[in-house]
């Protein structure tokens, strides 16, 4: 499938108004308070929130007095989104070094280092942002990846926001009304706050269950089988609008890490010694085994990912090539269709071998390594790029395991090193590398999701890479000071400041580069790709359904599964049709909307308000954690299960009834 027919919002042909002082000034700002909210969230909880809907959302808000477009909106976004996809880079990895020192006893850190953490943020965010202009093409317009909150801010834009920046307020019967988004927005965002802030309920049902006593091998063992499920609007919007397909790829990954491969794990080994709640038990063999199934898989994936884009990549670089050649572009592409310059940009890129190798030999005091190393993390952005990038184009930022990208360089890396001669003295460039490539690949599907966006409204490109390099310039300097007083005030890998993520990189460099990492699991992740890829299914859904906590690949499936209700029922009623609407036609689509795609387009709406909700009310949390103002009325931990189930499964309920109703309504 190919958009390059794809009508946007504003037609190629009109220009208006976008990389404007107030468009700059707004991003600016947006990316340095998302990206600090974002830094503490991530420290404190192992997870971010995209800033993809509310930044734009935020965006709207601030520009509204100044009567700023939807192009204008859509490149202050840009900069909310990089600020954040910037902190969960940085964060994923830089404290590794200090928890690699201070808890493992390993070379590291003493303190976060202020100077070398900014400039791997700049380098590495700069270069995912770069990455993406010869892939825009290969990634946004030469698939049909649903690109989920692409979508979702698309709907929020062209609902909320007319042409000049004011609110829409003319409509005819046929249009749907913004009051879905509104209230879906409402709904998600009460939700969340009840759940994190008030703490009333707990935000997750899960539980494990005895199934009996075998004997394995002339030892007693107790089977398990394990259960769980997020109660999360966001995520349910997310399945609806990704579609049962996905959705349940993403389920039948969680299937087999969760309820297949760790039963069998505990079955046949047992409970880590010393667990006390089976519960915790499970988790930690997920943690230290099971995880890194997902990981082999997600390498494997990715890489036949890029292996099957290869006619569509090899075309942007052979328009690069014969451009620096020229000195010019092949060719003259139209506004919406224009990126940067590609000779510049390669030239850009070839120049960071340099900035990246002076901090690597700053640090390791390794010149030769280095050198070598340096070229590696520039090459290693791009593929880390194009696999994240995907996989945000699958399911969306929020859900998009940077994480696992960058363990699977991580073991990469790592490897390397260790073929080299270089033991756990090398923990320091190995983690530096990680964090530069982490920063690009969380960049980048931060980028295409914004890009999608762009696309769909008709926003320049070459400006939107353009406002998200001026984000990433602004954000990466205050995200290095954030996280050096947050160390100081909380200490990274204290109970206060956990840095899950950061551990989790610690102990692979450290097993890796001390000879104690356990490749059974990666190999049997590995194997699985190969598999799926000889039966022809998508590997990664299946490969990011293993390596997320089950209760969020839960959600996600259910609401696949009202998508797929909600799509046989208006088929019942309607037929089939002529002629298929894409969500992405229907996300801008103004007038003449006919009566099935009036009722997707409210699940749209609806679902993207559930979506930009609980995003926005988790940026709102994280600052009431930094101001460190408590409301909760239970303490953690001791939430009651079953009111959140109950909300939930209404929302859930309303996610199904709200768009059949248009149906219904229509005679």
């Amino acid at each position: 499938m190919t958009r390059e027919d794809f009508k946007s919002l504003i037609p190629a042909e009109r220009t208006l108004p976008e990389l404007t002082l107030k468009a700059i000034s707004v991003g600016i700002f947006l990316a340095i308070l998302l990206g600090a909210a974002n830094a503490y969230l991530g420290l404190y909880a192992g997870m971010t929130v995209s800033a993809v809907i509310p930044g734009a959302v935020m965006a709207f808000a601030l520009m509204r007095p100044f009567k700023g477009n939807i192009l204008e909106v859509t490149l202050g976004m840009m900069g909310a989104a990089s600020g954040e996809a910037l902190a969960a880079g940085v964060i994923f990895t830089i404290p590794s070094l200090v928890i690699l020192q201070r808890y493992m006893g390993c070379p590291g850190w003493s303190h976060i280092h202020y100077l070398e953490t900014t400039l791997i943020a700049l380098i590495g965010g700069i270069l995912g942002v770069l990455w993406m202009v010869p892939l825009r093409r290969a990634l946004i317009v030469k698939t049909d990846l649903p690109f989920p909150e692409g979508v979702a801010v698309a709907a929020v834009l062209t609902t909320t926001v007319g042409e000049s920046g004011r609110q829409r307020r003319t409509r005819t019967k046929t249009e749907v009304s913004p009051v879905w988004l509104l209230i879906g927005l409402f709904i998600s965002a009460f939700f969340k706050f009840g759940q994190l802030s008030l703490r009333i309920f707990r935000g997750m049902v899960e539980g494990i269950v005895s199934i009996g006593k075998y004997v394995i091998g002339g030892v007693q063992r107790e089977g398990w089988i394990y259960g769980g499920i997020a109660t999360s609007p966001a995520l349910l919007g997310v399945g609806w609008i990704i579609g049962p397909r996905i959705a349940t790829l993403v389920f039948i990954g969680g299937l087999i890490g969760w309820v297949i491969i760790a039963p069998l794990v505990v079955l046949v080994g047992g409970m880590p010694p010393g667990t006390v709640d089976p519960l915790t038990g499970f988790y930690k063999i997920w943690g230290d085994q099971i995880r890194y199934v997902g990981v082999g898989a997600m390498l494997v994936g990715g890489l036949w990912t890029i292996w099957t884009l290869r006619s569509n990549l090899a075309a942007g670089l052979k328009e690069a090539v014969l451009g620096i050649r020229r000195g010019t572009e092949v060719t003259t592409r139209k506004r919406t269709d224009t990126d940067l310059n590609l000779k510049t940009v390669f030239l850009i890129i070839g120049a960071f071998v340099i900035p990246v190798f002076i901090v690597y030999a700053w640090v390791s005091q390794m010149y030769a390594l280095s050198g070598f190393m340096a070229v590696f993390a520039i090459i290693m952005a791009f593929v880390a790029s194009a696999i994240a990038g995907y996989m945000a184009g699958l399911v969306g930022s929020s859900n998009n395991p940077i994480s696992g990208v960058t363990v699977s360089v991580l073991l990469i890396t790592s490897l390397i090193l260790f073929a080299a001669g270089i033991g756990v003295e090398g923990v320091s460039i190995a983690i530096l590398i990680a964090a530069l490539i982490c920063c690009g690949a969380a960049i980048s599907g931060d980028v295409l999701q914004s890009m999608a966006c762009g696309w769909m409204v008709g926003a320049t490109p070459w400006k939107q890479q353009i406002a998200e390099i001026i984000g990433v310039s602004a954000a990466a300097p205050v995200l290095a000071l954030v996280i050096q007083m947050l160390d100081n005030a909380f200490k990274i890998g204290s109970k206060d400041l956990p840095a899950p993520q950061a551990f989790l990189m610690a102990g692979i460099v450290k097993g890796i580069l001390g000879g104690k990492m356990i490749w059974p699991y990666v190999l049997v992740g590995a194997i699985l790709a190969f598999i799926l890829i000889l039966l022809n299914l998508p590997v990664l859904p299946v490969a990011i359904g293993i390596y997320l906590p089950f209760t969020l690949s839960t959600p996600i499936f259910v609401g696949g599964i009202l998508r797929y209700f909600t799509n046989k029922f208006i088929e019942k009623k309607f037929g089939k049709g002529e002629e298929e609407i894409s969500d992405w036609e229907l996300a801008i689509k103004q007038t003449g909307i006919k009566p099935r795609e009036k009722a997707i387009r409210t699940g749209l709406l609806l679902t993207a308000g559930f979506v930009a909700g609980e995003a926005l009310m988790g940026v709102a949390i994280a600052a009431l954690y930094s101001a460190h103002i408590d409301l909760s009325l239970f303490p953690a931990g001791q939430e009651p299960w079953w009111p959140g189930l109950l909300v939930w499964a209404y929302i859930g309920a309303l996610l199904l009834y709200i768009p059949l109703r248009c149906c219904l309504a229509e005679k």
